[in-house]
């Protein structure tokens, strides 16, 4: 049979729509509720779906339905009819007026207390009629959230990751992690402090297991340290945060954060060199899907707030012991990436305000070239 009389001319996109809600809900009825229509319109919709195809997509079950192979491989197919569908009425309606529409963006735990709210904030200011939904979690739920097109696009690290085949990536800067301790910790009136002395120190940090665990653990051990042994074990940044703020605890925090929460946050980072890099982070989004025209405003808002965190650092003067070995590294490996074509968006977190402790220092210009 020819695919336009098995396809083109017999599977309606009603019928799609039905299933797609009906392997949602994993229930007939619950589908039905949903759409405002009866159990048997459901049952007939998905029938006549089957019968076009020539494969059982459902099986039916005493708690309800469960997809087949046919049907989940149907399933990736509708999802991604209904997801171009959405992207070209997005089209038409940027072209009317670019400036109305919503986007869906995924974002890494480490940068939705700083970054992201900032970029937010620029969005909401100058766009007003643009919605955004920002979902967080770490690189592996992003990624798989994008492959199902559940987000238009994420932003997330991605030292000692690779994100596999069908997404494309884009650098924005390189994040560092700081040892952060609460105001008035007696570590801040130190100068410079070997790590090996903190190490038996009260320590929150995420599970070994996390994403963010991971990366700390295996940082630690290609530097040949010993990763400090966790006090409280939590995956929530804010938790870690409140901790130190409020007792004798320290944990790692990302640049970015200190650097937009300066005024905010009642900790500082302390003067010690710590084993781990940078840990790149980027823009990523699907291949071969057609974009959302939302996304390009909001990409241009995130580079510029990058841009606006990098120049409001550089030249600073940075206290002695603040430096890290690896910040020089950083900056000079972004230099060659202004030789790529994607230079606008190449740039490198550096050493943020809250690094500065009221404690007197020498003071020393660390260079960035």
């Amino acid at each position: 049979m020819q695919w336009t009389d098995r396809i083109g001319r017999r599977v309606k996109l009603r019928d799609l729509h039905i299933f797609l809600a009906a392997a949602q809900f994993g229930s007939m009825a619950r589908a039905a509720d949903r759409l405002a229509v009866s159990q048997p319109v459901v049952s007939k919709a998905i029938a006549d779906l089957e019968h076009a195809l020539g494969a059982r997509l459902l099986d039916r079950t005493p708690q309800g339905i469960e997809l087949t192979a046919y049907g989940r491989a149907f399933l990736i197919c509708g999802a991604a009819v209904f997801d171009e569908m959405k992207r070209g009425v997005q089209a038409i309606e940027y072209l009317s007026d670019p400036t109305v529409g919503e986007l869906h963006i995924g974002a890494s735990l480490a940068i939705t207390d700083g970054l992201i709210p900032e970029t937010l904030s620029r969005v909401a200011n100058r766009y007003p009629r643009i919605g955004c939904h920002v979902t967080d979690g770490d690189s592996v739920i992003l990624n798989q959230l994008l492959r199902e097109r559940k987000i238009d696009l994420a932003v997330s690290r991605t030292w000692g990751s690779l994100h596999g085949e069908g997404l494309a990536t884009e650098h924005l800067f390189d994040e560092t992690l700081y040892v952060v301790a609460a105001h008035g910790s007696r570590w801040l009136r130190r100068r410079k402090i070997d790590f090996a002395e903190l190490l038996e120190e009260p320590w929150a940090l995420p599970e070994s297991g996390n994403v963010a665990g991971k990366l700390i653990s295996e940082g630690f051990g290609r530097g040949g340290t010993a990763a400090p042994a966790p006090r409280v074990v939590s995956n929530s940044l804010s938790m870690r945060t409140r901790l130190v703020e409020s007792g004798p605890f320290l944990t790692l925090l990302p640049g970015s954060m200190l650097h937009f929460g300066a005024g905010r946050l009642r900790v500082k980072a302390l003067p010690v060199t710590l084993p781990l890099p940078s840990q790149p982070f980027e823009i990523i989004t699907l291949k071969d899907r057609t974009p959302n025209p939302i996304a390009g405003l909001f990409i241009e808002e995130l580079r510029a707030v990058v841009q606006t965190m990098l120049k409001s650092r550089s030249g600073r003067l940075v206290s002695a012991g603040d430096a890290r070995p690896h910040d020089k590294v950083s900056a000079v490996s972004n230099c060659d990436r202004l030789k790529h074509p994607n230079a606008a968006a190449a740039v490198s977190a550096v050493a943020p305000p809250a690094l500065r402790s009221g404690a007197p220092r020498t003071i020393r210009r660390v260079s960035r070239s």
